[in-house]
């Protein structure tokens, strides 16, 4: 489905279903806020990275206004909607200080093999372990799976945004992995490294060998 929504480009990727806390400080975008929340209509959160918008991005919802300061600032909660295709850009837009423009919305997949599921959730685990993260990795709680699990996996801005611009969960989920089988054997010898230094002066008592 195509759509005319406001725009606000940010060097970061939204995914659906994601809560993002956002502090708005630039007057267009406090005019941009003030007219979702007047016209109650969502808004778009293009990517920016390397000086351009590739042409990826999340619509979000306001859910709540938290807090307006004296001098308009105010912060502000949201929560991702739809991924869109940028269609036309448009900075300013029609008669607002903000950008829009015309998107084309991305329909959700959330269907998966159970095998990639599992072999993802086992190695998302290993690597908390790993990391001696203590994180409650509730899964029923994502809708849809890979969504959930890439802002908690070390994944750059870019392998994010692939992520972002993937129709099939199933094509997540396996880059996802793909992503974790290359990174843990990484990690794992880092961390064998750092042991080693740690010990590094230590007294060492060896067992005698047997020639």
């Amino acid at each position: 489905m195509q759509k005319k929504i406001p725009l606000f480009p940010l060097n970061l990727v939204v995914f659906p279903n994601e809560n993002l806390n956002l502090h708005i400080f630039e007057p267009r975008y406090r005019e941009l806020v003030n007219d979702c929340q007047a016209q109650k209509i969502t808004f778009g959160i293009p990517t920016y990275m390397d000086e351009r918008m590739p042409g990826y991005g999340t619509e979000v919802e306001i859910t709540s206004i938290e807090t307006v300061y004296e001098d308009g600032r105010m912060d502000i909660k949201t929560k991702g909607i739809n991924v869109f295709r940028l269609i036309d850009f448009q900075n300013p837009w029609e008669d607002h200080n903000y950008a829009g423009g015309l998107v084309q919305t991305i329909p959700l997949d959330n269907d998966d093999e159970q095998l990639i599921r599992s072999q993802l959730i086992e190695k998302v685990q290993e690597l908390f372990n790993l990391l001696q993260i203590q994180f409650n990795l509730q899964t029923k709680d994502f809708d849809i799976l890979s969504f959930g699990l890439a802002h908690k996996i070390g994944l750059s801005t870019e392998q994010k945004y692939a992520i972002l611009t993937m129709e099939t969960e199933k094509e997540r989920q396996d880059f996802m992995l793909d992503h974790l089988q290359t990174a843990i054997p990484i990690i794992r010898e880092v961390e064998r490294t750092k042991q080693l230094v740690r010990m590094n002066g230590h007294f060492k008592n060896f067992d005698p060998l047997n020639f």
